[in-house]
């Protein structure tokens, strides 16, 4: 039904930014998230680990909230699992590399690109065959930042020692002339002002998040699955981590107060499946 919620997945708090731009250009719609902040983080668990982890919250959404449309919030959930997600579930799964891949693509000049994302995204090299596919002139220069992750969940976003964090991990990208910056994981826009201040001001910086919200949009469109109701807008909100947590990472990062995050015990979302 044109009611029914797009679905959100991560592994942590981070796709809360993809989830902001889903409000933002789809208003109207009804969402509901999951963050999986007991597992985190994903970025150094094997693909087969963190496809498992995405099929057990992806059924749960559909049992639970029926959504019409799921978004994989997480990089190394879309590196790992998004073939694979599409091919099982009936409704359409979006992931975060592909829109945001193309959009680096359209942005840069000099055709120099780089990432900024985990291991398990890096090591997947999916960021640099979208990017070729989609400017095959590019040179793509990809860096893993674990430790920038730790830094968001930890909600220490713009003190010094998260800009020293930063310009550490960014720091094989200098000298390299890239003029654009892919945030190749959903926690990075969090930091995106020690980012630029380690890249430098004519470095653009590209959130695919962004681009994923026009995308969940575009395919609603063309399926005429647009929430077109008028009814009051619901956003729900799970975590498998620490509830308080949540709300206080959701609250300062995003002027998002959700009224009611409900704690979900990993077990559910093991048995999930199997109830499926």
């Amino acid at each position: 039904m044109q009611t029914d919620p797009i679905g959100l997945m991560d592994s942590g708090v981070g796709g809360l930014t993809v989830l902001k731009e889903v409000q933002r250009v789809l208003p109207a719609e009804n969402t509901v998230f999951l963050g999986d902040q007991a597992r985190l983080p994903y970025g150094p668990r094997s693909p087969e680990e963190v496809t498992t982890f995405t099929r057990q919250i992806a059924t749960y959404l559909r049992q639970q909230a029926n959504m019409k449309l799921f978004i994989i919030a997480c990089n190394t959930a879309t590196a790992a699992a998004l073939s694979q997600m599409q091919a099982e579930l009936p409704v359409p799964v979006v992931g975060v590399i592909a829109p945001g891949a193309t959009m680096a693509a359209q942005t840069t000049k000099n055709h120099q690109i780089g990432v900024i994302a985990t291991e398990g995204t890096v090591n997947s090299g999916q960021y640099q065959r979208d990017i070729l596919a989609a400017d095959a002139k590019s040179q793509v220069i990809s860096v893993a930042c674990p430790q920038m992750v730790t830094l968001a969940e930890q909600n220490d976003l713009d003190s010094d020692h998260a800009r020293q964090i930063v310009a550490q991990n960014l720091a094989p990208l200098q000298g390299t002339g890239i003029d654009t910056l892919v945030m190749g994981c959903t926690h990075f826009p969090l930091l995106r002002d020690a980012i630029q201040a380690a890249v430098g001001p004519d470095v653009m910086l590209i959130d695919p998040g962004v681009a994923a919200a026009q995308k969940a949009a575009e395919i609603l469109k063309q399926q005429h699955a647009l929430n077109v109701s008028g009814e009051p807008v619901t956003a729900t909100y799970f975590t498998t981590g620490d509830v308080k947590q949540f709300n206080q990472l959701a609250s300062e990062w995003l002027d998002l107060a959700p009224k009611a995050v409900t704690h979900l015990p990993e077990s559910v979302l093991d048995t999930s499946v199997e109830a499926d």
